[in-house]
């Protein structure tokens, strides 16, 4: 009979332990996913902004029709989401951003491109 419990004991601490583990894996998957959709969407809002100062007339504090002279708002270069960076062009803006997490391939972080033109926004996940 001692023989049993032992086994029943061990099994049972095996059962759990594997239950621990998946535990982690699933809650490491989600933080990464959460936060790869948080930079998403701030890059979706970085972009937007983007797109009203092209719209904006220069005499309003726009562009004119033009990126050129937009930046990234104090505050918004770095949230808890990750940071971002923006490269301005008379046509385009590319912002990249990094998030806190660490992405798909386990060395690095969640890192999205957002290309901005006067009438479309593309958002590429990199990692």
């Amino acid at each position: 009979m001692g023989q049993q419990q032992l086994l029943l004991i061990v099994l049972g601490v095996i059962v759990v332990g594997i239950a621990v583990v998946v535990g982690i894996n699933l809650f490491n998957a989600n933080a990464t996913s959460a936060n790869r959709d948080g930079v998403i969407s701030d890059l979706n809002n970085l972009s937007a902004m983007g797109q009203q100062f092209y719209k904006k007339p220069t005499s309003m504090g726009g562009g004119g029709n033009t990126f050129t002279g937009w930046t990234i708002p104090t505050g918004l270069d770095s949230t808890a989401n990750g940071t971002y960076a923006a490269t301005v062009s008379a046509s385009t803006i590319t912002i990249v951003g990094d998030g806190t997490e660490i992405g798909n391939d386990g060395s690095s972080p969640v890192q999205a491109t957002a290309t901005v033109t006067a009438n479309s926004i593309s958002v590429a996940v990199n990692n």
